[in-house]
């Protein structure tokens, strides 16, 4: 796990699970959560409930479950970077 200096949450961009949303969610006071992802997003598959669909912000829910998903910019090339908050994790 990265640090990020600027942030100081002690997690950083190449968290993982839970601790990757919850550092992407709050970075920079919450500005980045809502920025497009370039591209138009990822596709990907909810690791909550199996469903498809496509992350478009670096913060997002499953249309189908409201998992919590994140990927961090650095690694937002790549779906397989795309991290989720667990089955119970609900945004506040």
């Amino acid at each position: 796990m990265g640090n990020c200096s600027s942030c100081g949450t002690g997690a950083g961009p190449m968290a993982e699970g839970q601790e990757l949303v919850e550092f992407v969610y709050n970075a920079h006071g919450g500005a980045l959560r809502q920025r497009p992802i370039p591209d138009g997003g990822l596709l990907t598959r909810c690791q909550g409930c199996g469903a498809e669909f496509r992350l478009t912000t670096f913060v997002g829910l499953c249309p189908a479950c409201d998992g919590v998903h994140a990927v961090s910019p650095p690694r937002a090339g790549d779906a397989a970077n795309i991290q989720f908050a667990g089955k119970d994790f609900r945004l506040a």
